[in-house]
């Protein structure tokens, strides 16, 4: 089992997203080649499908069906993402093999994650 404290070094989120075309309306959230992830968006909410997450470069934002959204910054420095703006921190906890989960405020996201520990 990993604890918490051993998520250190580089996190490469590997993603396969399509859909670099124009963009959907936000509230069309079903849109072809978009990758979807699970989240639990707001206090004591069970798990879903609907969050839909975008990439560019080092960039992810992830979007959720009322339209909301969060942006990542993907960082080298072993913490993996942070979020883009900066207000809230970011805990990153591995849930499974090849998979973490990203919480910000009350709204947790499950990513799929390549870890690779930090030598000491």
């Amino acid at each position: 089992m990993i604890r918490r404290g051993v998520l250190v070094g580089n996190l490469f989120l590997c993603m396969a997203l399509a859909g670099c075309g124009g963009r959907s309306g936000a509230g069309d959230l079903a849109g072809e080649g978009q990758e979807r992830i699970s989240c639990a968006i707001g206090p004591g909410v069970g798990w879903t499908e609907d969050c839909l997450i975008e990439q560019d470069r080092e960039l992810l934002t992830v979007r959720h069906v009322d339209g909301g959204f969060r942006r990542f910054q993907i960082v080298h420095d072993g913490r993996g993402v942070v979020p883009a703006d900066g207000a809230e921190q970011a805990t990153i906890v591995v849930v499974g093999k090849g998979m973490i989960e990203l919480s910000v405020g009350q709204d947790r996201y499950r990513l799929p994650a390549r870890l690779s520990q930090r030598k000491s």
